[in-house]
């Protein structure tokens, strides 16, 4: 799948996943057989500057990035990040097969006044042209992505105050599903040919996306996430939120955090993924989701794999998008593989720089 990356040579793009947690950045390489994740980098977000995935005070998310810029490599000024959530609507829409790109990009414009729910002096469109339709090869199916115009120039506006260049603006759910391919291997050997979804545990959202033998199909967004186990922890234990985080990653917690935090927090996660399935199952009319793929910074959490894999019969893995890479020397291997799963969206981001498509 991944053949498509080697066709010609691009200027590197750093991948940048804008959280409300923290700013995430992936930069990679092309090497002789695979490639080569060349520097990573996290840096917290100040609360506040990005809620709901919408960028809320470009300033701060400006410095944020700047300290990103400062650790990656300085020859990289040109990054992709990503839009989700609400304002972002994609579409497969069926158009005529003998279009030029000109009479399809007027084309869409007229169909897509129709099928936003937004004024389009306030969005900006793309499109995908993907295969001719298999029930009438007179048509063509195409992908069609829009967004809220003042969500893409927030995250444009925050790059260049972080000294880098905007190239793209991407969707997140497809730097999600470009990062699936790197994660097959992880994966029974058929899972090429079976539904695979993918679940994206960000502080506040979790992306839910399924892909059908490779082909991205479904995806959505649910208002939960890991911030509602920091919480806890806070209430439980009298912290501040700060010190609440840190414990959270460096495990100091009381021996009985297991029973007053962990768990209640597992059954909820798992009611949360066991709806967004049970959604995607009757929105498709699929019959099951037969791989779980869990990405974001809460697949860290202690025995999750086990819990989903046990619970909901479908056999989990935590994602790791760097499985077949090689590394630069720079690069602590230990400590990627430690945040691996948190840079799904950043590393999808990333790939980028080898990608032909405009979407």
């Amino acid at each position: 799948m991944l053949d498509k990356l080697w066709k010609k040579k691009t200027s590197m793009m750093v991948g940048i996943d804008i959280g409300s947690h923290s700013a995430k950045a992936v930069l990679l390489s092309q090497g002789n057989d695979r490639l080569v994740v060349e520097d990573f980098a996290i840096e917290p977000m100040p609360r506040g500057s990005v809620v709901d995935r919408e960028i809320q005070d470009i300033e701060a998310v400006g410095i944020v990035i700047a300290k990103l810029r400062k650790k990656i490599s300085t020859n990289a000024t040109e990054a992709a990040a990503a839009v989700s959530g609400q304002t972002v609507i994609t579409k497969v829409i069926y158009m005529d097969v003998a279009l030029t790109e000109d009479e399809l990009a007027s084309q869409i414009e007229i169909e897509a006044d129709s099928l936003i729910p937004f004024p389009l002096d306030e969005v900006s469109l793309d499109f995908e042209t993907l295969d001719v339709n298999e029930s009438d090869p007179s048509k063509v199916n195409v992908l069609l992505s829009a967004a809220r115009t003042e969500s893409i120039e927030a995250r444009v506006a925050a790059l260049d105050a972080g000294d880098f260049h905007a190239k793209v603006i991407d969707v997140e759910s497809y730097a999600v599903g470009r990062s699936y391919d790197l994660c097959l291997s992880q994966l029974p050997d058929d899972a090429k040919d079976k539904i695979v979804a993918i679940v994206d545990i960000g502080s506040t959202v979790t992306l839910f996306s399924a892909t059908d033998a490779g082909k991205h199909i479904y995806s959505r967004d649910q208002m939960f996430g890991g911030e509602q186990y920091t919480r806890s922890i806070v209430s439980y234990y009298n912290k501040s939120f700060e010190q609440a985080e840190e414990a959270k990653t460096t495990n100091d917690l009381p021996p009985n955090y297991t029973f007053e935090v962990l768990a209640p927090f597992h059954t909820v996660l798992m009611q949360q993924i066991r709806r967004a399935i049970q959604m995607f199952l009757t929105t498709s009319g699929q019959e099951k989701v037969d791989y779980l793929l869990i990405s974001g910074g809460t697949a860290a959490l202690e025995g999750l794999e086990t819990l989903l894999t046990e619970e909901l019969g479908i056999h989990t893995v935590i994602a790791n998008p760097f499985n077949d890479m090689s590394f630069s020397d720079s690069v602590d291997q230990e400590e990627l593989g430690n945040v691996a799963p948190q840079l799904m969206v950043a590393t999808g981001l990333a790939l980028r720089s080898f990608s032909p498509w405009h979407i």
